[in-house]
Formats: structure tokens, C-alpha cells, sequence
């Protein structure tokens, strides 16, 4: 199956800070009663979103800055899809949860995780200039800002050739079927 196809992202970056945001915020659960990722973008951070001067939605923000320990809590992969259907293609941050990022990734969605001098230079970069780009470049394994060092991330090796390669895991599988026929033929 395909999936979209991550090499280089370069965009507008929404910034949410705090800490310990937790999946149960990214997305409440009353949105959890689909199966399919339609009208995810409803749901995300539905409840925060009336909090005078809330940064989600940013319009054309494809990045998202947030704070440390991003995506905590319960494994709700509809987290990711809700961020996704919300326009994020990345999230920054210099934690996530481990299930979050492993669902980010299966979804399509790059957590890039960075030290805590490159966040703190990426918020004080974007409050001067709100409207800086950041690039995402996952075959570098490089995060590149005005003024900012170029800063390497890691990203599993098999789910970066996936989001390389536009497949997802069953897609990685399918392309590989006649190896396995054959394989099963032998057995």
C-alpha cells in the first residue's frame, strides 16, 4: 500500500510548548468512535482550542514545535491521524512517547527529536520571526533553520525507507510478495 512520500519538508512552524501533552489532549476521546481518519482535524486539541491565544491551527504550519514529552499518555493512534489531518507533516520536540512515535511514523507524521539548546534556539528563532521556515530533510537525517546549527536526528532505519519510499508496511510487504511465494513454494 502506499503512504506519503517523506524526503524534505520545508514550512511554517505552529508552536504548542507545554509539557507532558498527553494523547488524551492531542485528540479527546468522544473523537475516538471512527475507524477510518476522516474528520480527525475536528478533533484535535478540541478542548484547548478556546484558550485565548492557542497557536492550532497556524495557518500553512506543516511543523509543529512542541514541548518536551510530546504525545504522552494512552496509545491512541488517532493522535497521529488527527495531526495529520490537521496539516502537520513533522513534529519537533525533544521527547515523545514511544508509542506515539512509533504510530507517527506507520502514519506518515516525522517525530524528530532535538537537544534542549536546539529547541530552546528554535523558540526564541520563531518568536522574533513567527513566520520562519524550518526544513525537515529525512534522507539527511537534518533539521536546517535560519540561524540555527544544522542539528542530525535519528528515525528508525526501516521506518525512514518506508516514509522514503511512499509505502507503508504492508506496501513494504506486497512489494516483496513473489520473494515470499517463492519462499512458501520451497517450504
Amino acid at each position: 500500500m502506499t503512504a506519503p512520500r517523506f524526503t524534505q519538508l520545508t514550512a511554517r512552524v505552529a508552536v504548542l510548548l507545554e509539557p507532558d501533552v498527553d494523547t488524551d489532549q492531542i485528540i479527546p476521546a468522544r473523537y475516538l468512535k471512527g475507524t477510518d481518519k476522516a474528520g480527525m482535524a475536528d478533533g484535535l486539541f478540541a478542548d484547548w482550542r478556546s484558550r485565548p491565544g492557542f497557536p492550532i491551527p497556524t495557518a500553512d504550519a506543516q511543523i509543529l514545535l512542541a514541548g518536551h514529552n510530546f504525545a504522552c499518555g494512552s496509545s491512541r493512534e488517532h493522535a497521529a491521524w488527527a495531526l495529520i489531518a490537521g496539516g502537520f507533516r513533522a513534529v519537533v520536540s525533544t521527547a515523545f512517547a514511544d508509542i506515539f512515535r512509533g504510530n507517527a511514523l506507520k502514519n506518515g507524521l516525522v517525530p524528530v527529536v532535538v537537544p534542549v539548546a536546539v529547541h530552546a534556539a528554535l523558540v526564541a528563532a520563531l518568536a522574533a520571526d513567527p513566520a520562519l521556515e524550518v526544513t525537515i530533510d529525512l534522507e539527511a537525517q537534518e533539521l536546517r533553520a535560519p540561524g540555527i546549527p544544522t542539528t542530525p536526528f535519528t528515525i528508525d532505519r526501516f521506518a525512514r525507507r518506508c516514509l522514503l519510499g511512499g509505502i507503508d508496511e504492508l506496501g513494504f510487504l506486497l512489494a516483496h510478495l513473489p520473494e515470499i511465494e517463492n519462499h512458501e513454494r520451497r517450504s
